[in-house]
């Protein structure tokens, strides 16, 4: 899923006697706030997915992965398990492990024991999320030097302020490589290739495979609707940050797959005619309009691979479940 956004800022390098972490988020809330306002008014009205993640927005993502219908979370974590000492024989241990958009770095945590890895990176946005997951990492036997990086990396990658130049695995699961458009996608591999600075790094990453069409369908549109629940909450969340009046009764979450786009999408879509204030401006919605809030790209092997080439990497192998719904490679600089 994407990343969020935080309103806070901590210019700060902190450190206690189990790691460091430095916050380097140069974000302009202002600027966020004006594209905010900017895509809500546009003709085809969108919003950031970033805006899911307010503290009930976190609280309905944790919920979808435990739904019936939302298989990447559990698919990636059994192939990982059923492939661990066989990735960790391609990748090779005592490496520097940076884990992109870490969280809770519990699927990272998983990887020490097998990768031995010299130092751990988290790097996220969320300032408190690295440092509750630091200094649980913290007590952890099989833990490396401990190192957090807070910054906001879907627009540039730059980790050099905690990185050493030494054989480096980046880290991107959960495919949140799909919520980038394809060509966003390969300039921002591009840009994990060239921390690459030495021999021997590479990149273990999760992609979610194209699938049969009712089965996506089903995965961003659970019949308990959780899905619903934190699409929708993206309009209390705007209601808060710009002063808005939508009425989350007025509008329906819609998420399907758009074969023809390889991609989920999702939409708000208004029930009824509306009119919102968006900063002294109405903006009318019709019935049946909608705000584009997300997209999630799905890829066959084969296309993935293309995309590593043609950002730099080679040697991308790859594992799958047995029925091909997730993908998992490793792919050297």
């Amino acid at each position: 899923m994407p990343h969020r956004l935080v309103t806070s800022h901590k210019p700060a390098s902190l450190s206690d006697n189990s790691f460091t972490l430095i916050n380097a988020l140069k974000l302009d809330t202002k600027a966020e706030l004006d594209a905010l306002a900017k895509g809500l008014l546009a003709p085809a009205a969108s919003l950031s997915p970033k805006f899911f993640y307010d503290a009930l927005g976190s609280t309905l993502y944790n919920a979808i992965v435990l739904t019936d219908e939302y298989y990447p979370t559990r698919t990636e974590a059994a192939i990982f398990e059923k492939f661990r000492r066989e990735i960790a024989a391609v990748i090779g241990s005592g490496k520097q492990f940076v884990d992109l958009g870490s969280g809770d770095s519990v699927k990272a945590e998983k990887w020490f024991a097998a990768l031995k890895p010299s130092r751990y990176v988290g790097v996220d946005i969320s300032e408190s999320a690295l440092n509750d997951a630091l200094s649980r990492l913290a007590g952890n036997a099989d833990a490396p030097e401990l190192f957090g990086l807070v910054t906001d990396f879907s627009r540039v990658l730059d980790v050099t302020a905690v990185i050493e130049k030494q054989p480096t695995v980046f880290f991107y699961p959960g495919s949140s490589i799909g919520n980038f458009l394809p060509d966003d996608a390969v300039w921002f591999l591009k840009q994990i290739r060239a921390h690459c600075v030495t021999h021997d790094c590479g990149l273990l990453i999760g992609v979610d495979a194209k699938k049969d069409k009712a089965r996506l369908d089903a995965a961003y549109d659970d019949a308990l609707g959780v899905t619903a629940a934190f699409n929708l909450n993206a309009l209390r969340n705007v209601n808060r940050l710009l002063g808005c009046d939508f009425d989350v009764n007025d509008w329906q979450h819609r998420g399907f797959y758009n074969e023809a786009m390889g991609r989920i999408e999702m939409h708000l879509e208004a029930r009824r005619a509306v009119k919102i204030h968006v900063r002294g401006e109405v903006r009318a919605f019709t019935a049946g309009e909608r705000i584009h809030t997300e997209n999630s790209y799905k890829y066959s092997p084969e296309q993935f691979e293309a995309i590593l080439h043609e950002a730099g990497f080679r040697s991308p192998k790859l594992w799958q479940d047995e029925k091909r719904d997730f993908n998992v490679f490793y792919a050297k600089n």
